[in-house]
């Protein structure tokens, strides 16, 4: 049996904390779950702490001082994952945009079909995007579209952030020298998973926005990306793309 585990970012998500738990642990696999809390002064890390107490054996948290990048997040999960031997994790956020039955599906993609990175996009079936206005749809949709133009991936969904990684991706691509922090460090992952050579398979998802709490998305964080991608891309030119860690 693999051992599994999903990284769920919070600050302020006491509306969907404890269904988004709950709806994890209903599915048919073992899925273990890291809550990674910015601090969040709604009281989100309390009601994690809490239901500890009931599943003593599979949520974790890690608690941190204040709001301090999405990036940063995912990056103390995925070394906190390696450390205590996981070979399958996950990438979702607590607010059920990410449809949580969606997650055998990407384990599937790389447990059983072989895949070293799979992600839940919402465009490589057409556009799969609920309760969004369409200037929303069409600024995520055409920064995928720029992603592609700058860096050569054929990735339809540059800035998913549902995904499933194997252990050996995330022991291989340098964790520590991811530099974009907000929806640009998405990018990042896939840009630098796709460079060392790993496959990667794209499983379509519908994407809902959230129903309950205030989406963390801002301006400052969509330039990031913008200008992020140009840096990446220059910076591969420069970068020697052989795995440290071979499979």
């Amino acid at each position: 049996m693999t051992r599994n585990l999903v990284i769920i970012p919070t600050y302020n998500e006491k509306e969907n904390i404890t269904s988004i738990i709950n709806a994890v642990y209903s599915l048919p696999e073992d899925i273990d779950i890291l809550i990674i809390d910015d601090g969040s002064p709604d009281g989100t890390a309390d009601i994690v702490s809490d239901l500890m107490k009931m599943y003593t054996d599979c949520l974790f948290m890690v608690k941190r001082e204040g709001k301090m990048g999405l990036g940063t997040a995912y990056i103390t999960g995925f070394k906190w994952a390696l450390e205590h031997g996981y070979e399958y994790i996950f990438e979702m956020d607590a607010d059920f945009s990410h449809p949580p039955k969606d997650l055998i599906r990407l384990l599937e993609a790389c447990k059983d079909d072989g895949f070293d990175m799979a992600i839940g996009s919402r465009y490589i079936s057409g556009v799969n995007v609920v309760n969004w206005p369409i200037g929303r749809v069409l600024m995520s949709y055409y920064a995928s579209v720029y992603v592609r133009l700058i860096t050569g991936m054929k990735i339809m969904d540059t800035t998913a952030g549902f995904a499933c990684y194997s252990a050996n991706v995330l022991r291989s691509i340098g964790l520590d020298k991811i530099r974009l922090k907000g929806y640009g460090f998405q990018i990042e992952m896939k840009f630098r998973t796709w460079k060392y050579g790993f496959k990667i398979k794209e499983v379509p998802i519908i994407f809902t926005d959230r129903k309950q709490g205030v989406s963390k998305m801002s301006g400052g964080i969509f330039n990031e990306a913008v200008w992020g991608v140009i840096g990446l891309r220059l910076r591969s030119l420069f970068t020697n793309w052989k795995r440290k860690t071979e499979e």
